[in-house]
């Protein structure tokens, strides 16, 4: 049976200023860079060696990815990167302070921007400094405006089917390492999470997810590395 590792990227400097992150690329910290070597060595202890990897377009991602891997000594593997995999896109909250939006908007409304499940923020300007229309990496594609976890859910989907299922019937173990709200997406879908429940669904950042699937390629079991971290898993489906 395939095994399929997803990480959250270590913490990034946004994750420690309480910032709306989204498709901004932010870095990881000291602190970031430190968990993505331990999921690398949390995988080499439990003996999870992955033999191919996909990532984002986003550099927390990408170094969270290569930093554990570099751990693993398996820098070697091939490394596909994507934006279907970027984390969603928090629009017009991009690079503001949650607590000072909140005291903003109302804490009320900021928990259904950030929870809901379809519900998305304010569409981000066209002339927001954290507009990416001219950002080569995605030169072509359509940069949303803004995203719910179900529009999220809508774009990570065709890429699972396409190019992430094939390779794990194939049978390779294969590692994610993309962000909270993209991974969620995928637990909602391998567990079959319901709409309600997900948003409650956390993914702690460096801490590998081990998710042993059957040849539909369903979860057997499941489970967290770093126990010391670890959160509540979905129930099997």
């Amino acid at each position: 049976m395939p095994v399929l590792t997803l990480i959250r990227h270590g913490q990034s400097q946004w994750n420690l200023e309480n910032r709306f992150t989204g498709w901004w690329d932010a870095d990881l910290t000291a602190r970031g860079e430190e968990e993505a070597r331990k999921g690398g060595e949390l995988m080499t202890a439990a003996a999870i060696m992955p033999t191919y990897a996909f990532t984002s377009l986003q550099t927390r991602a990408i170094r969270t990815l290569w930093l554990g891997l570099q751990a693993m000594g398996r820098v070697w593997i091939p490394v596909e990167k994507h934006w279907r995999l970027n984390e969603r896109h928090y629009g017009a909250l991009t690079g503001l302070d949650k607590a000072e939006t909140a005291q903003r908007h109302g804490a009320d409304q900021v928990h259904i921007w950030r929870r809901s499940y379809d519900v998305p923020p304010p569409e981000m300007a066209t002339d927001s400094p954290y507009a990416l229309s001219a950002d080569p990496r995605y030169a072509g594609i359509n940069v949303p405006g803004t995203e719910s976890l179900k529009l999220t859910l809508e774009r990570v989907l065709p890429y699972w089917e396409t190019t992430i299922r094939p390779v794990l019937n194939e049978g390779r173990n294969t590692m994610i390492s993309a962000h909270g709200n993209s991974l969620r997406a995928l637990v909602k879908h391998l567990f079959k999470v319901p709409d309600e429940v997900i948003t409650g669904v956390e993914i702690p950042t460096g801490n590998p997810l081990v998710i042993e699937l059957d040849p539909n390629l369903m979860p057997v079991s499941a489970r967290y590395l770093d126990e010391d971290r670890a959160q509540a898993i979905p129930k099997l489906p």
